[in-house]
């Protein structure tokens, strides 16, 4: 497996967004992280789960690349209305303080990448797997 990249934040930087993201085998990782923006790209394994959250300050932006999901988004952690199923060229706006969750429900990862306005997760940020990623917002 190689290495995950470096994040090139807060320099100017170029990527092929779309193949970035195919090519990631990581939960999380932060390419690029500003002081206003960050971009992530993510790999969510058959019947994995982004995981229930919400953003109070920031409003979110996610592309699927490729893989097949599910969007659940509402008021509340237990109030989620909205439900949408994703693939390959499907974008999801996620309003600041909307309660969301994002699983992959087909048979291969779901590749997606994700914009957060302002910035969401450490610069560098890498997580591995979903465990991790768990266990860094413990802390």
């Amino acid at each position: 497996m190689t290495a995950a990249p470096q994040d090139e934040g807060p320099n100017p930087f170029v990527i092929d967004i779309e193949a970035a993201t195919v090519e990631n085998g990581t939960f999380r990782t932060a390419l690029w992280t500003g002081a206003n923006l960050q971009m992530t790209v993510m790999a969510i394994e058959p019947g994995g789960e982004i995981g229930l959250e919400v953003h109070e300050d920031r409003d979110q932006f996610l592309r699927v690349e490729s893989g097949r999901g599910r969007v659940q988004m509402g008021p509340a952690e237990n109030d989620l209305p909205f439900e949408r199923e994703v693939e390959d060229g499907w974008a999801i706006l996620v309003p600041a303080g909307t309660w969301h969750n994002v699983t992959s429900i087909g048979s291969e990862p779901l590749k997606v990448y994700a914009l957060y306005a302002p910035p969401e997760h450490p610069h560098g940020t890498v997580h591995a797997s979903k465990a991790d990623a768990d266990a860094a917002e413990h802390h």
